[in-house]
């Protein structure tokens, strides 16, 4: 099965159609008036599409098993045949339109058993997915013109060459994956002034849309960077690190002490991340592409 651990929860939701027709219309009054020899068939439908939409995981090998918060299904006679409608609601890292169309499928099928002894030509002619929602790409919004951004790693040991750089190269490697290309990098130590000093930069001569801090967040007597960074901020946005430490704290119990802050100096935005590679990693992943939404915000109002 394909890794979802970097996804996060969202509220996802499809909605699935299946397809029957018969071949006469004694079968369809029998249907309407009760009378098909093996009993209800949208009764039987409807719980065998539940059982399906429970148990995708169990048949289609790389589904994977998730909860399922809410379905429902509609049978609806029209002048030829059947359709069957499914809706489906999970939160969760992955959808559930396999879920729904495997429902809409069994419940499609299950009727077919039911009407073949009366009607040998009935069909089922179709199964598809309608709709669709709570995926990375409803998050993804595209903005007027492309952003300017800033890398800096804080660091006493790399800007002393004592080690390479990878979180800030990594950081560089998945900002690319979101059309941020080619940001200003700077490797610094960990002192308040030359931090500030290079933030104020890139943020005060409007420049820079984006400033990336990584390390510093920590505990240790060395690790300065949110008391370098708040201070310069004109409006903190506390629920950015609120996401990314929650994120964290479900894959390392440490991520409780990471001390980032994030938060807009004019129209640029400042974030603090952890100085592993690791870390900061997973600090993108809980925040983009979702963070992008500030900045079609602030393009949108620029416009106005």
């Amino acid at each position: 099965m394909n890794n979802i651990t970097h996804k996060i929860y969202t509220l996802r939701q499809a909605i699935a159609q299946a397809t029957l027709q018969v071949s006469n219309t004694q079968t369809l009054l029998a249907i309407q008036e009760n009378k098909v020899p093996k009993g209800n068939i949208f009764e039987f439908a409807r719980a065998a599409g539940l059982l399906a939409i429970k148990n995708t995981s169990n048949v289609i090998p790389d589904c994977h098993p998730l909860p399922i918060e809410y379905a429902h299904i509609q049978t609806q006679l029209t002048p030829d045949g059947i359709t069957i409608t499914v809706e489906v609601h999970t939160i969760y890292r992955t959808g559930v339109e396999v879920e729904a169309m495997h429902g809409a499928a069994i419940a499609a099928l299950t009727i077919y058993d039911m009407l073949k002894p009366i009607d040998k030509g009935v069909a089922i002619t179709g199964v598809k997915l309608l709709q669709k929602t709570g995926g990375k790409s409803d998050f993804t919004d595209t903005l007027a013109k492309p952003l300017t951004a800033a890398v800096i790693v804080c660091s006493d040991t790399v800007s002393k060459g004592k080690k390479p750089d990878t979180a800030g190269k990594s950081i560089i490697d998945r900002l690319a994956t979101f059309g941020i290309n080619q940001p200003a990098y700077h490797v610094i130590p960990d002192e308040v002034a030359a931090i500030q000093e290079l933030v104020l930069q890139h943020a005060d001569n409007h420049a820079t849309d984006l400033v990336l801090l990584t390390g510093g967040t920590g505990l240790s007597p060395r690790d300065v960077t949110p008391e370098a960074i708040t201070p310069l901020l004109h409006r903190p946005i506390p629920g950015i690190m609120e996401a990314a430490r929650q994120y964290g704290q479900n894959r390392m119990p440490y991520a409780m002490l990471s001390r980032g802050v994030a938060g807009l100096r004019g129209n640029t935005l400042i974030i603090t991340l952890p100085g592993s590679t690791r870390g900061a990693q997973e600090t993108l992943d809980a925040l983009f592409p979702y963070l992008l939404h500030i900045f079609k915000v602030a393009q949108g109002a620029r416009h106005d």
